[in-house]
């Protein structure tokens, strides 16, 4: 009698199956891929002799930034550093607030049609425009400094966090909802007992995020007049001086770094 492990033979290695598993196919798109990418190439005008030139200077505008000067315009860069980090909590501190009666008005199967139409619109609204163009706006309308930047990150943090609070209150678990709601709870004992446990952990790491975004954004404002740490990193580079401009690029790194660890912390607090 034969054993059954002398006929059958297993693989020894897995390999992951192939995204298209017609050949043919794959192999098409790589080469409809490459002569795309080899046609658009050919369609930029790239003058080979300016980049040649460039390449030196660019050695040169780079080696000017090491190494960072942190001393002699410290004062301005505290300032404006500051500056920009009051103006990014209170922005996102007041596009949350604004955002949780919009994202309640957007999400379906909380509101009725015309407050969820009218939430959504808000929500498309305040999307529409990158922060940039939002400060430009609010500069044009109420002068330079930071409260035209403040102005401007708090709209853009009410188009982002309305529109995934409602996203999560549409996606969250409807059987916690109908248990609330079957005692005979108020609408805002359902909110509070069955819809925000839900979508609370969630919210609070996206308010971190949404923190971060506001600190990076707010040193691009500041380069069109909204004040914080953008005015002084353009200063920096108006006036040639880059290694100050370095000294102003690792503080908000590093800041930014720190408000990453800080919400991975909150979101593991928080669950």
């Amino acid at each position: 009698m034969t054993d059954v492990s002398e006929k059958t033979s297993y693989p020894s290695s897995w390999k992951k199956p192939p995204l298209i598993r017609r050949a043919w196919l794959r192999y098409a798109l790589w080469f409809g891929a490459a002569i795309y990418l080899a046609l658009a190439f050919g369609t930029m005008e790239v003058n080979w002799g300016r980049v040649a030139e460039g390449i030196p200077r660019g050695q040169k505008f780079l080696s000017a930034f090491f190494p960072p000067d942190f001393s002699s315009r410290w004062d301005s860069i505290l300032d404006g550093m500051l500056e920009s980090i009051w103006m990014a909590v209170i922005a996102t501190v007041a596009g949350i607030a604004l955002s949780v009666p919009v994202g309640l008005g957007a999400a379906r199967n909380l509101a009725p049609l015309p407050v969820y139409l009218v939430c959504r619109s808000i929500v498309a609204i305040s999307r529409t425009f990158p922060e940039i163009i939002l400060a430009i706006f609010a500069v044009k309308l109420f002068g330079f400094g930071p409260f035209a930047g403040f102005l401007a990150l708090s709209i853009a943090t009410v188009g982002f966090f309305a529109k995934l609070l409602a996203e999560d209150i549409e996606n969250m678990d409807p059987v916690q909802a109908e248990a609330i709601r079957s005692t005979g709870a108020s609408w805002l004992q359902w909110i509070n007992y069955a819809v925000q446990p839900q979508v609370m952990p969630r919210m609070i790491g996206l308010s971190m995020y949404r923190l971060d975004i506001n600190f990076r954004e707010s040193a691009v404002v500041g380069i069109v007049g909204g004040g914080g740490i953008g005015a002084t990193l353009l200063t920096s580079f108006d006036r040639y001086e880059f290694d100050s401009a370095a000294a102003i690029l690792i503080i908000i790194i590093v800041i930014v770094m720190g408000l990453e660890y800080l919400s991975g912390y909150l979101r593991k607090w928080v669950q």
